[in-house]
């Protein structure tokens, strides 16, 4: 084989090479593309090198990188299906090799790229870019003829294995871009699902007492200061420190939640803080703690009056030099965290008698607000309660339309120890129960019915119990025949007379429900 000939095969090796390794050592398909062509350049002596890529939404093809070409020149190439050289190889699929662009009118030059290059010496070689079957555009080149350049027709063969390469390159890139459109997509999604979930609208009051939370809330959300969140048991602590976090300025960082009076212990600082590996027995690894995730973010501590008075003073360190140091560790870890605590526990007393810091009770206790308990929302029992009936009917697949007035009565009279999350429970547990389409005050917990854990009623004899029970389908039945003593007895299967009988014995003002 001639020196030459060998010479060749050995840039052509060598630019294969180079070329693999361009193309993997980004993600940026521009820059992958610039250097393709710099290396056809420098091995290959191809120059005027241009990569055109055919618009999926417009089918017009652009040169989207080019070697050896200014930004005007590389913007003249502008090219239709069919048109030129170019996009009749695009078309065709098919790759055109020509010898002299002088002498070949179908080559346009419409960049006007070669300036003062004598054009007879030129060949121009421009073969197909294919996904598959599909043709995503083309990759040509120049090539300045000379006696000692002998291997003309091979331009095609090279450019072609090249041309697979970038193929394979957007294409992947393709499904890489798409699946980040998707993601990114699904990701507004859930945000947009998580705002609403959490947004202050998703939290159900409307008495005087509950609009002072609300606007407590909506002052303090877009700031960065602690709060501290003071109520009993089941009255909604977690989902407004859900909704602080989820309006403020840290909504896309983590949000994480600590039960303190879930943590043993020996436990609670590692948990909160993290350890280092060999930390103490069964520490065969690196941990990260509560704080040290929520970086960036917001650390919810439910139940802070629960903390052990050592836990506390460690607590109050975090909160007054923003870093931590993990168990075991030596290296002082810096953070960046907003704190929301809550406690069912009254603090004031708590510190009087010892066993909470005054020093940390002062430094959470920036922003309180205090939760109502439901015995003081009396307003909001009923609206809490359709709220409930709506989303239960829905989970549980029920058509349940209303609460009857007997149950109305039972659920305002209750005075609700466990508060909303009692609430809850309760027409939870009466939507399983309910047969029909109106919620009935047999449908609730037996506590609600007659009270008698609650002391807030006499237990019923069962006499009483049946005549509510009938008050309560009189009633049912009138308000759905508005108030037609005829058809009320005809659903409920009785005669019109007896129907009379019972409304008079249980002085039923018919009129309520005309």
């Amino acid at each position: 084989m001639p020196k030459n000939n060998i010479k060749f095969k050995l840039d052509e090796i060598t630019c294969l090479y180079e070329i693999t390794k361009a193309i993997h050592a980004s993600l940026d398909l521009r820059k992958s593309l610039y250097k393709i062509l710099d290396l056809l350049s420098e091995h290959l002596g191809l120059s005027h090198g241009s990569i055109i890529l055919v618009d999926p939404d417009t089918s017009e093809m652009h040169i989207e990188v080019a070697h050896g070409m200014s930004a005007r020149e590389k913007n003249r190439g502008r090219y239709k299906l069919g048109e030129g050289v170019i996009g009749r190889v695009i078309e065709s699929g098919q790759s055109m090799f020509i010898p002299n662009i002088n002498e070949e009118p179908m080559f346009l030059n419409k960049t006007r790229s070669r300036g003062r290059l004598d054009k007879s010496k030129i060949s121009f070689t421009c073969v197909p870019i294919k996904d598959e079957q599909k043709v995503i555009g083309a990759l040509s080149a120049d090539r300045t003829l000379t006696k000692s350049f002998m291997f003309k027709n091979n331009d095609i063969s090279i450019l072609t294995v090249i041309s697979s390469l970038i193929a394979q390159k957007v294409s992947l890139l393709n499904k890489i871009n798409q699946e980040t459109d998707r993601l990114r997509n699904e990701n507004k999604r859930l945000k947009k699902k998580l705002d609403k979930k959490y947004s202050f609208s998703n939290i159900t009051g409307n008495c005087r007492k509950m609009q002072e939370v609300f606007y407590l809330i909506n002052s303090v959300a877009k700031s960065n200061a602690n709060v501290l969140l003071l109520g009993e048991s089941g009255t909604g602590k977690e989902l407004v420190a859900n909704a602080i976090h989820y309006n403020s300025l840290r909504a896309d960082k983590n949000f994480i939640k600590v039960n303190c009076a879930a943590l043993p212990t020996n436990l609670t600082e590692g948990e909160l803080f993290g350890y280092e590996k060999g930390a103490f027995t069964g520490a065969y690894s690196q941990k990260m703690g509560k704080f040290e995730l929520a970086h960036g973010g917001t650390i919810f501590l439910d139940e802070i009056g629960s903390l052990a008075m050592e836990s506390q003073g460690k607590l109050l360190r975090v909160l007054q030099e923003r870093e931590i140091e993990r168990l075991g560790g030596v290296r002082v870890i810096k953070i960046n965290i907003r704190l929301i605590a809550a406690t069912n526990k009254d603090l004031a007393e708590a510190l009087q008698d010892g066993f909470f810091r005054e020093d940390l009770f002062y430094r959470l206790n920036v922003y309180p607000i205090y939760l109502p308990p439901l015995r003081e929302r009396e307003a909001d029992i009923l609206l809490l309660a359709e709220h409930f009936l709506k989303r239960y009917s829905k989970e549980y697949h029920k058509d349940i339309k209303r609460i009857s007035t007997p149950a109305i009565d039972a659920l305002s009279q209750y005075h609700w120890p466990g508060n909303v999350r009692e609430l809850e429970n309760a027409i939870e547990r009466a939507v399983l129960l309910c047969d029909n389409q109106v919620l009935h005050g047999y449908n609730l917990p037996p506590s609600l019915q007659t009270a008698e854990e609650t002391g807030t009623q006499q237990s019923q004899s069962l006499e009483g119990a049946v005549s509510r029970f009938e008050q309560e389908l009189l009633i049912d039945a009138l308000k759905s025949c508005r108030g037609n003593i005829r058809q009320a007895a005809k659903l409920l299967k009785t005669t019109e007379r007896i129907f009379g009988y019972k409304i008079k014995k249980y002085t039923i003002n018919i009129k309520k429900y005309k």
